[in-house]
């Protein structure tokens, strides 16, 4: 009995933390700051920084196949190489293996992982943007989904907190639309993109364009070289991990934060399976893991958990914590956990080529690009054949030595030629809201993998809604292009992807203002399990058409605040 008790002890910690993403990150960095002894409990493999980015060095001709998919991964990696961007050699190692992590599709869905310590803060896109003030509002509007429990003016603050943690770089511009922040010196736009700029802004009254807002360090500070950051060397190979530190990852920032307290204990290769709640205490006491190698069980317990494994996987986890309290799944009163799964829609846009402007080049890669604020029911712009909107990101470039394939031509003289730079040319994609449904959804299906757990099972697709606006996202960006000048304007809108092609999942345990209705409180805590927080993707109530992240981090930090506070009255 005595051993029994000594090791419950030693698997015990203040709170316990699943998940290593950028919203776990951030959860074990303020939790360990403010004076709690953490474990984070990550199901993937240790990959440590700079050391573990392992093709960030590589010249091209070091990989066999030159960057291009082989057959084996072909197969192994099908729902990655089905995305179109996340399967060649340079990245692969950062995803994971889709036969050896099936999942189920009722209706196809692009589930896109990252299993290993930093989760997908390794692979994002990096693009940071403060939701604005109608974005908070906008389901109660119009009647889609349940309304947000919290304001702009409840996460204002946070975002602002965030940002200088994290080091974003932008520029201010003064719209409502697209809220200000904290921001590092901004990135240069080429003289291609000032041109489309200015045709934009002249036009079409009321849209505007900007550098976009990545949390890549421009201009260092004390907060960021004190963690061994430095700035972006504009090499654009971000993708492969960055070992100097310059974009924002759970490696390069929130760990090293929480590991100077000497608070943070990290155990991988721990899938969690169960949080375990005690009925007689009715709250959670821990979690159940599995080791993914050995495939033994182990129990560690806390006072405090944060679920952070992101939004597929949270809801899987929370699906088979059953209880005699939670027998559909912990927090699952409303029947809303694992619904209402939204992404950005994508793939919709237009691109053409510009004449002039031969004698200008830029320097560097820039791991960025531009960003045009949504428009469409937005102001006098309001009538449209579709609720919500979408911004778009894209931005200028020259034409390398790829242009030749395809091309007529043959021999040195044709070689030399493409050596220098082609044409200018301008990409505009869209990003499109879609709304919450209670029809797309993730269910736990009777296939089990190889550690004998739930396969999941998707259903969820596209609505009446993103189909209309696709349309005016096509339309408008080469409308734009037109009115900009550039020549040889293609459209696109690209119905072959999935739902998870923007690697944004949303809304699978949802925040709301009432428990028969949503799974969360206004403070991420989970109806019924107060000692339970979710702050991932999971979390979100409407999706907005900006990239998410930078909300997941803020609503994150301020749930830790707020945790922290209630347990030293002790309210948890």
């Amino acid at each position: 009995m005595y051993l029994n008790i000594d090791a419950k002890k030693a698997a015990t910690y203040d709170a316990i933390v699943v998940g290593s993403g950028i919203s776990g990150g951030w959860a074990a960095k303020e939790l360990t700051e403010k004076g709690l002894r953490v474990l984070m409990l990550e199901r993937g493999r240790d990959l440590k920084h700079v050391s573990g980015y392992e093709t960030a060095m590589k010249d091209p001709w070091e990989f066999l196949h030159r960057s291009r998919v082989d057959n084996i991964a072909r197969e192994e990696y099908w729902a990655s190489v089905r995305t179109g961007y996340t399967a060649n050699e340079p990245t692969r190692y950062l995803f994971e293996n889709d036969k050896e992590n099936p999942y189920l599709e009722k209706r196809p869905f692009d589930w896109i992982r990252g299993y290993h310590l930093g989760g997908r803060s390794l692979m994002w896109g990096r693009q940071s943007y403060r939701f604005n003030e109608r974005d908070f509002t906008a389901n109660l509007e119009d009647g889609h989904g349940v309304d947000w429990p919290i304001r702009y003016k409840d996460i204002a603050p946070w975002y602002s907190y965030v940002e200088r943690f994290v080091g974003v770089s932008g520029q201010k511009e003064g719209l409502d639309v697209l809220p200000d922040g904290e921001f590092l010196k901004p990135m240069e736009m080429n003289c291609a993109e000032k041109k489309v700029k200015s045709a934009i802004e002249t036009h079409f009254p009321g849209r505007h364009m900007t550098i976009g807002r990545p949390a890549i360090l421009t201009s260092p500070t004390k907060i960021h070289t004190d963690l061994g950051r430095a700035q972006c060397q504009s090499r654009n190979l971000c993708s492969r991990g960055c070992p100097f530190g310059a974009y924002f990852s759970t490696q390069s920032a929130t760990l090293p934060a929480a590991a100077k307290t000497g608070r943070l204990t990290i155990v991988t290769d721990k899938i969690a399976y169960e949080v375990i709640f005690d009925d007689k205490l009715n709250k959670a006491v821990g979690v159940r893991v599995i080791d993914q190698n050995t495939k033994q069980h182990h129990e560690y317990y806390a006072k405090i958990l944060f679920l952070n494994a992101s939004a597929i996987n949270t809801a899987w986890l929370m699906m088979q914590s059953k209880s005699k309290r939670f027998p559909n799944g912990l927090g699952n009163d409303s029947d809303q956990l694992g619904r209402n799964i939204m992404d950005h829609h994508l793939n919709a846009g237009a691109s053409g080529e510009f004449e002039g402007m031969e004698d200008s080049y830029y320097y560097g890669r820039r791991g960025n690009g531009i960003y045009i604020p949504r428009f469409a029911n937005w102001g006098n712009d309001n009538k449209r054949d579709f609720v919500r909107g979408f911004g778009y990101q894209g931005g200028g470039s020259r034409q390398g030595w790829e242009r030749g394939a395809g091309m007529k031509g043959f021999g040195a003289d044709f070689k030399e030629a493409l050596t220098e730079p082609g044409k200018w040319t301008f990409n505009i994609g869209g990003f499109g809201e879609t709304l919450p449904d209670s029809n797309n959804r993730m269910r736990l299906s009777d296939q089990k993998d190889k550690w004998g757990l739930p396969v999941i099972e998707f259903d969820s697709g596209w609505g009446e809604n993103a189909q209309r606006m696709r349309i005016a996202m096509m339309n408008e960006a080469a409308n734009m292009l037109e009115a900009a000048g550039a020549k040889n304007i293609k459209t696109r809108n690209d119905l072959t992807k999935n739902p998870g092609i923007g690697i944004h999942e949303m809304g699978t345990a949802r925040m709301g203002r009432d428990p028969k209705t949503s799974v969360l409180n206004g403070n991420n805590q989970v109806w019924g399990a107060k000692n339970v927080f979710v702050t991932d993707g999971a979390a979100m109530v409407s999706s907005s058409c900006v990239n998410p992240s930078l909300t997941y981090m803020a609503l994150t930090a301020r749930a830790a605040d707020f945790a922290v506070r209630e347990l030293k009255k002790q309210n948890l």
